[in-house]
């Protein structure tokens, strides 16, 4: 969410000629995130894209960390921080301070999602736009109001950011994460190409919870129908006892014979 720049890329003057660069482990100089809902949000969409991708481990995936970018490779100038970030096609090492550009074979993200705020929605819009087209060539940019629940998308063609247009249920498609993105219960939220929300941890337990309660009560009521199926064919043995003793009392030997009742 902070950028600094002091002169036009390229430019380097005698004295920074002999500047000894910083090494590629600096740290990320994000404020903290403009709001709870905002933070939120940010947590959401990287738990949710790690658990779908689970299985990979060619990614990198950050959340309002510093991207430093500086052609002089240095920390105080030309750098910017989005609010979600994704790299294909990288270490995916999980201890990384920042993303140093320098240090990432020259890599800049595939994706960014901004989550807008009033005092920085200008600027998402501007001059982030501008960077993430121009300079970083992020072929998918993602623009969020959590206050207003609304989904803006580009897709970088030919150089130039077009607008991704929704489709019927109003998500957008990114050609990068090869999902949708959409607004599901005021959050943004990932779809798989089918249409199906990818759930979150706590979403997953609950299911696992609620497949775990019909299961059991299944089983109660399976219990319950053998032990009413065994009452009943107690009472119905005992029933037939009951007829055959009378019969017994009331009946000759050779008729209890005929019928088939032992003595």
């Amino acid at each position: 969410m902070t950028l600094a720049t002091t002169r036009p890329l390229g430019t380097i003057s005698s004295n920074e000629s002999k500047l000894v660069f910083p090494s590629g482990d600096l740290y990320s100089n994000e404020p903290e995130m403009e709001s709870f809902p905002h933070l939120m949000q940010m947590l959401l969409l990287i738990s949710c894209l790690r658990w779908q991708w689970r299985d990979r481990q060619n990614y990198f995936v950050g959340g309002n960390m510093t991207i430093y970018f500086s052609p002089r490779q240095k920390k105080s100038e030309f750098f910017r921080g989005p609010d979600f970030f994704l790299v294909l096609d990288c270490d995916p090492n999980p201890k990384r301070k920042s993303w140093v550009v320098w240090k990432e074979d020259g890599k800049y993200p595939n994706l960014i999602i901004e989550i807008l705020f009033d005092s920085t929605a200008d600027v998402d819009r501007g001059e982030k736009k501008q960077i993430y087209q121009d300079i970083f060539r992020t072929p998918d940019y993602f623009l969020y109001d959590p206050y207003k629940a609304v989904l803006e998308g580009y897709h970088l063609v030919e150089g130039r950011y077009q607008s991704l247009t929704p489709n019927s249920e109003a998500r957008m498609w990114s050609a990068q994460l090869g999902l949708f993105l959409g607004v599901y219960a005021d959050q943004l939220r990932f779809f798989t190409p089918s249409g199906e929300l990818i759930p979150t941890l706590e979403e997953l337990a609950e299911a696992d919870i609620e497949q775990l309660n019909l299961a059991t009560e299944r089983a109660e009521f399976a219990t319950e129908q053998a032990k009413l199926a065994t009452e009943r064919a107690e009472l119905e043995y005992q029933k037939r006892i009951e007829i055959t003793d009378k019969l017994k009392r009331s009946l000759s030997v050779e008729q209890l014979q005929e019928m088939g009742i032992d003595l």
